[in-house]
């Protein structure tokens, strides 16, 4: 997820390069919709639902989810990327069957004592602190959300998997919005034999994704990975030296100032999740 993340004892570095790969918009929900529910992987199975979301409550579900990185301070960020958010837990809202992730220029003292001039939300199924269990992690299956992207130059939304042991890479890309709102970018992470991070992606599009729900999913088998979007295969690596074969928590999180800061007048921006589903064989 992005450039680079930093953090005591990790180092998470995703090089965000241009891939090959492009297609015609597939089905879309309109915007602040609901869209009907999932019926399923759109990967051959046979599967079960081993984790899955709706949001139907009016807050968070705390056995399922968290509000920051492992390194929660008060909050957190992603150093590596020089991003320009602090991600506090009030910046998650739940109602009408919907998880929103909400990003504000609003000046927020950091518990690194730094000042940042965005304050965002992100939720995981991560740790609340260093040293906890994470609360859900998998390894292989077939991972989905259905979101509606923000629009807004300089806003960095990522739905994605990073491994338990926080040694990144691996770390699955299952879809964001780079530079762009208009391509989703599916990356794929993987160490090379110096340790060093290598990555191949695919760029789907053009699309408006703020205007619309989408369902993004990542099918995470041992001999290959396969990206859909909508339903449809949009991409997929089948080199197995190249899957990860390690247990990983699912992240939606909307970071700002990468590539580039939003301009003058962009002063907010949200990602809307509608559910979110992990199914295994």
């Amino acid at each position: 997820m992005g450039a680079g993340l930093l953090a005591p004892l990790l180092v998470l570095a995703s090089a965000c390069g241009r891939g090959a790969g492009s297609a015609s918009p597939g089905p879309a929900r309109s915007a602040g919709t609901p869209g009907p529910q999932s019926a399923g992987p759109a990967a051959p199975g046979p599967w079960h639902l081993v984790f899955g979301d709706d949001f139907d409550g009016h807050a968070l579900d705390p056995a399922k989810w968290t509000t920051c990185y492992d390194w929660n301070n008060g909050g957190c960020t992603n150093a590596g990327n020089h991003e320009l958010q602090w991600y506090r837990p009030e910046q998650v809202t739940v109602g009408g069957g919907t998880a929103t992730l909400t990003a504000q220029r609003r000046a927020t003292v950091g518990g690194d004592g730094r000042t940042y001039p965005w304050t965002s939300g992100m939720i995981s199924t991560g740790r609340d602190s260093w040293d906890a269990a994470p609360r859900h992690v998998f390894t292989y299956g077939y991972v989905e959300a259905s979101v509606r992207m923000p629009g807004g130059d300089g806003m960095f939304p990522a739905f994605w998997l990073m491994p338990e042991s926080r040694r990144v890479p691996p770390e699955i890309d299952a879809g964001e919005l780079i530079g762009t709102s208009q391509y989703l970018q599916m990356t794929l992470h993987w160490a090379g034999p110096d340790g060093a991070d290598l990555h191949q992606d695919a760029h789907w599009g053009p699309v408006d994704f703020p205007s619309a729900f989408h369902t993004l999913a990542v099918d995470w088998e041992p001999d290959a990975l396969t990206w859909y979007v909508d339903g449809v295969e949009r991409y997929r690596v089948a080199d197995t030296s190249k899957i990860p074969a390690v247990p990983m928590e699912v992240l939606l999180t909307l970071a700002v100032g990468y590539p580039a800061a939003p301009p003058d007048g962009v002063d907010s921006a949200r990602l809307d999740v509608d559910r979110v589903r992990v199914w295994q064989h």
